[in-house]
């Protein structure tokens, strides 16, 4: 079942009753109208239809109640900060019945295994960022496509960071010294937030399969509380990029992140992509990948499912 990603951009009462995500706009409640018009204006949301949430408004009052029953459905919380950009994120503590046991087999894992699974996820990554190049920007790939052949175990002559230096500079050619970062210009303001949104649901996706996202298979920063999202989410930020393109492309002013601008980018969970052959809603293909994560800590599988882009 695809869950629904719901962003809060104005001030809001969020309670529960009966399992309902209840909403109520404080403009109403506070103004002089009939309370049929004020219960009218209540909208509720079954909690097991939500997958995010992203509370973007500094006037937002949310219950103890809602966040419960929010993370007891593996729902992921995103709170955003005064330039509206994610700052922050709920994750449940228990999303498996076998936690436990799939913790340990994580944190047993050998670093040869790991080192396995951070070059196929350098391949996939490149080989999808070489694949928007092409489609969108119709530039030579055939350095990109040697790259992702060339990628060793641990990716050890770093073709990560020379395949993303040639990436950036070929996907924004009219931007003059483009630089990937965590500034609030355009484009890195939609990049910023788009991706933010996909860490949600890789990191949501984690913790369904019973798995810390905190311990990495190859980012270790100590102050990182999502190492491991961060590492599986690597091939899907081409996806990102691709609707980025197509916003920019579009003639959207991108100055600011508009209602509209986010609207587009909080479609990003269900965005169709192909995996095993397949084609699914990227939220459903980050439960996959990270199954089959899991399958490679317990020794049933020596390969990490990724989705990959037609070149």
């Amino acid at each position: 079942m695809i869950k629904r990603t719901i962003c809060f951009g104005n001030p809001a009462y969020l309670s529960l009753n009966n399992g309902q995500l209840v909403i109520k706009m404080p403009e109403v409640e506070k103004a002089d109208v009939s309370d049929i018009l004020k219960r009218e204006a209540t909208t509720t949301i079954p909690i097991e239809d939500i997958g995010i949430v992203v509370l973007d408004n500094r006037q937002i009052t949310i219950t103890q109640g809602v966040l419960d029953a929010l993370l007891a459905n593996n729902c992921a919380v995103i709170t955003c900060n005064d330039k509206h950009l994610p700052s922050g994120m709920f994750l449940p503590l228990s999303g498996n019945t076998t936690q436990s046991e799939r913790f340990q087999l994580q944190i047993e894992s050998s670093l040869p295994l790991r080192k396995q699974l951070w070059q196929q996820t350098v391949q996939a990554k490149i080989h999808n960022q070489a694949a928007v190049l092409k489609h969108h920007r119709d530039v030579e790939v055939g350095n990109m496509r040697a790259w992702e052949r060339d990628v060793k175990s641990g990716d050890t002559e770093n073709l990560e960071g020379r395949a993303a230096a040639y990436y950036w500079k070929m996907l924004f050619p009219e931007i003059e010294d483009f630089t990937r970062g965590r500034e609030d210009d355009c484009p890195n303001n939609l990049l910023n937030y788009g991706y933010a949104i996909l860490r949600g649901v890789v990191a949501r996706a984690l913790v369904s399969s019973g798995l810390l996202p905190t311990l990495g298979i190859h980012h270790h920063n100590r102050y990182n509380a999502y190492c491991l999202a961060d590492d599986i989410m690597e091939p899907y930020r081409p996806y990102v990029d691709e609707l980025v393109l197509q916003i920019l492309d579009s003639g959207a002013d991108c100055s600011h992140l508009n209602t509209d601008l986010k609207r587009q980018l909080l479609g990003i969970p269900v965005m169709e992509v192909t995996i095993d052959g397949q084609r699914r809603p990227l939220m459903v293909a980050a439960t996959q990948t990270t199954a089959s994560l899991y399958k490679c800590f317990n020794g049933e599988s020596r390969r990490i499912s990724y989705p990959y882009m037609e070149i």
